[in-house]
């Protein structure tokens, strides 16, 4: 059943076009959340077993088929032109920011054009999201967007890397982690903070 705008959900997940996530991609999904697909995220989505709430971009790459399927289905369709202003993804993020989660979960599969690849970790980001908790399975790699403070789940020996987007990062501090940070600065375009990795279970990362 479509999810109401402005009706608050816990959890949102967008299944992105592109390239297939990877298959044990469903996994992550919490029972019963929306999902909202981008274009050719429909056919992901449904590959994964998933039930489609709402799809939307110019749906110039997901099949005519799969679109009458899930429309006939009950699944809201919006239409844009080919000829737009923001990715097909990008606009996934949006209906899904408009249905208030707490918590947006990207699935996206990894390979594909760069540009395409770039402006997603950008978009995940954007500080248009910045009231929601976004993550995202791209591929086999977990992003997760820290704002502040937030624990990460792995196991020991897992790799992490902290990246900065928009300006630098103040006050980077870390526990859990084989190469701890203490309220340091981590400026954008360093790689100070990559390949760090897990001690234990999780980690805590604080800024």
């Amino acid at each position: 059943m479509p999810a109401e705008e402005g009706v608050s959900e816990e959890v949102v997940v967008v299944v992105s076009g592109g390239e297939p996530p990877d298959p044990r991609a469903a996994r992550a999904v919490p029972l019963g959340a929306p999902v909202v697909a981008a274009d050719r995220g429909l056919e992901h989505a449904l590959s994964l077993g998933l039930e489609v709430t709402l799809a939307v971009g110019d749906f110039d790459s997901a099949s005519p088929e799969a679109v009458a399927v899930a429309e006939s289905a009950g699944v809201r369709i919006e239409r844009y032109p080919q000829e737009k202003e923001a990715t097909d993804l990008e606009l996934a993020l949006e209906a899904a920011a408009a249905m208030n989660p707490s918590r947006i979960l990207v699935l996206a599969g990894d390979g594909g054009r760069l540009d395409h690849q770039l402006s997603t970790l950008l978009l995940l980001a954007s500080e248009r999201h910045a009231r929601v908790e976004v993550d995202a399975l791209i591929g086999q790699a977990w992003v997760h967007v820290i704002r502040g403070s937030r624990r990460l789940e792995g196991t020991p020996g897992d790799l992490v890397s902290l990246l900065t987007v928009g300006g630098a990062a103040e006050g980077v501090t870390t526990e859990g982690l084989a190469y701890p940070l203490r309220g340091e600065t981590l400026d954008a375009g360093t790689s100070r903070g990559i390949s760090n990795v897990f001690l234990a279970d999780s980690a805590q990362i604080s800024l």
